[in-house]
C-alpha cells in the first residue's frame, strides 16, 4: 500500500537569524512611522537653522533617556504575553485610569497636530488648480484615513511602513552627505545666539516632547507587537531587534534633521518661519537646494507621504490604546474587541478634525502646544512603563541606570518649564 504523506509546513526561522529578524520587523517601524512628524520634520531641522550645532546633544540626550521606557513596551509585551495596558491594569485601577485620561486627551491632540501638518503638506504639494481650503483638505484627508482603518488592513499598514520609513531614511542621508560634501551655505562668520536661556526654553520643550515621540506611544506600539505575535509569533531577541531598528532610525533622522538645518539654512540671513505649516516650504527649499530643483515635487511628496503615514498610525494606535485601557477599567475579560477599536479610531479622528478646524487659523500654535504637552505628561508616563519592570531581576544594570536618569531628567525639565509659566522662575 502506498505511503501518503502529508506536506509540512515550513519550520520557523531560529530565533536571531536574519530571516527570523526580518519576519520580526514591524511594530518598531510603525512606531519609528508615528514618530517621524513634526519633531523631526519641522523642530529639529528649525533647530539646526536657528543655533547651528548646539542643540544636537540635547537631541540625542533625549532620545537615550527616552530609550527605556519604550523600550519596556516591547519587552513587556513579549516576556509577559500582555501589552501594557494590561499590564497597568494588573497593577490596580489607577494606573489604567491615569493612562487612559492622558492617552484619552493626548490622542485627539497629537492627531490634530500631525494631521493639521499633513493637509498643509499636502496642499503644498498639489499643483495650483488643485489645492483645497484647509478644512475641505483636512476634512478628505481625515476620511480617508478612516476609510484606511476601517477596512481593517494591519498587515497592509504593516507593509506600507516599512516602503515609507526606508525612503525616507534613504533619501534624507543622501541629502545629508551632498549637503555635507557641498560644505555650509550661510555665512561662515554667522554667530548662532544661544539656546540655553528662559526665552528658549518653550522651543527647547517642544523639540523634547515630541523627541522621538510622545511616550505613550510605547503603549501603542506594545498593542502592535502583541497584534504582529497573532500573526507571526517572534523571540523576544527578534521583537526586541525590531524595536532597536525602529528607535535608531527615528534617532538617526532626527540628528539628521539638525545637520541639514545648521548646513543649509542656518547663516544664510532666511527668515525661519516658525509655525509649522509655514516652515514646510522651507524644509522642501532646502532639499531642492542641495539635491536639485528637480527634486522638488518628489519630496514634497515624500514629506506629505510621510506625516500622511504618521496620521495613520497615530488614529490607529491611539484607538487601539483607548479602547483597551477602557475595556480594562469596566473589568472585562481579554482584550478589547475590533469594533471597540473601530469606535474609537472613529472618535478620535472626528474629535481631531473638529480641532483643526477650529484652530485653522492658529495651525503653529496648536502644533506647538501639541508638542509642550507631550512633554509635561512624559514623567508621568514614564513612570507607568517603569512600574512595569522595575523589579524586574533581570533588568541589566546598565539600563535600570538609564532609565533612573530618565526619570530625573523628565521630572526636572517639566517643573522648570512649570515654574517658568507660573513666573516662579524667570
Amino acid at each position: 500500500m502506498a505511503t501518503v504523506t502529508t506536506p509540512q509546513a515550513p519550520s520557523p526561522e531560529a530565533p536571531g537569524t536574519w530571516g527570523s529578524r526580518l519576519a520580526a520587523l514591524g511594530p518598531g517601524l510603525l512606531m519609528a512611522s508615528a514618530a517621524i512628524g513634526g519633531s523631526h520634520l519641522v523642530s529639529s531641522t528649525q533647530a539646526g537653522a536657528l543655533y547651528q550645532w548646539q542643540l544636537i546633544g540635547l537631541v540625542v540626550l533625549a532620545n537615550v533617556l527616552k530609550y527605556p521606557f519604550f523600550r519596556f513596551g516591547a519587552q513587556y509585551t513579549v516576556e509577559t504575553g500582555h501589552n501594557l495596558v494590561e499590564g497597568y491594569a494588573r497593577r490596580g485601577r489607577p494606573h489604567v485610569w491615569v493612562f487612559f485620561i492622558l492617552c484619552a486627551v493626548s490622542s485627539v491632540i497629537s492627531a490634530a497636530g500631525v494631521g493639521i501638518l499633513s493637509a498643509t503638506i499636502l496642499n503644498f504639494a498639489l499643483p495650483s488648480g488643485w489645492v483645497l481650503s484647509m478644512p475641505w483638505t483636512a476634512g478628505l484627508m481625515m476620511l480617508s484615513v478612516w476609510l484606511i482603518l476601517m477596512a481593517g488592513r494591519f498587515p497592509v499598514l504593516d507593509g506600507l511602513t516599512k516602503v515609507i520609513v526606508i525612503t525616507l531614511t534613504v533619501i534624507t542621508v543622501l541629502t545629508v552627505v551632498v549637503a555635507v560634501f557641498k560644505g555650509a551655505q550661510g555665512d561662515p562668520a554667522a554667530v548662532p545666539p544661544s539656546p540655553w536661556t528662559l526665552a528658549s526654553l518653550p522651543f527647547l520643550v517642544a523639540l523634547v516632547g515630541w523627541m522621538p515621540a510622545p511616550i505613550e506611544i510605547s503603549a501603542l506600539q506594545s498593542l502592535w507587537v502583541a497584534r504582529k505575535q497573532r500573526d507571526h509569533e517572534s523571540s523576544g531577541r527578534d521583537v526586541l531587534w525590531d524595536f532597536n531598528v525602529g528607535f535608531a532610525v527615528t534617532a538617526l533622522l532626527a540628528v539628521l534633521f539638525v545637520v541639514l538645518g545648521s548646513l543649509v539654512q542656518f547663516g544664510t540671513g532666511t527668515k525661519i518661519e516658525m509655525s509649522g505649516g509655514a516652515y514646510i516650504p522651507q524644509l522642501i527649499t532646502m532639499y531642492t537646494s542641495t539635491m536639485g530643483e528637480w527634486s522638488r515635487p518628489l519630496m514634497a511628496l515624500l514629506a506629505f507621504v510621510v506625516m500622511y503615514g504618521t496620521v495613520i498610525t497615530v488614529v490607529d494606535g491611539y484607538g487601539r490604546a483607548c479602547a483597551e485601557a477602557l475595556h480594562h477599567i469596566r473589568r472585562n475579560p481579554g482584550n478589547a474587541g475590533r469594533g471597540a477599536v473601530m469606535a474609537w479610531s472613529t472618535g478620535i479622528a472626528a474629535v481631531s478634525l473638529a480641532i483643526i478646524l477650529w484652530f485653522n487659523a492658529h495651525m503653529g500654535e496648536l502644533l506647538r502646544f501639541a508638542m509642550m504637552s507631550a512633554f509635561v505628561a512624559a514623567p508621568v508616563f514614564a513612570w507607568l512603563n517603569f512600574q512595569l519592570v522595575r523589579r524586574e531581576e533581570h533588568l541589566p544594570g546598565w539600563l535600570r541606570g538609564l532609565t533612573w536618569a530618565g526619570v530625573v531628567f523628565l521630572s526636572a525639565f517639566t517643573l522648570l518649564f512649570l515654574a517658568t509659566e507660573l513666573g516662579l522662575v524667570g
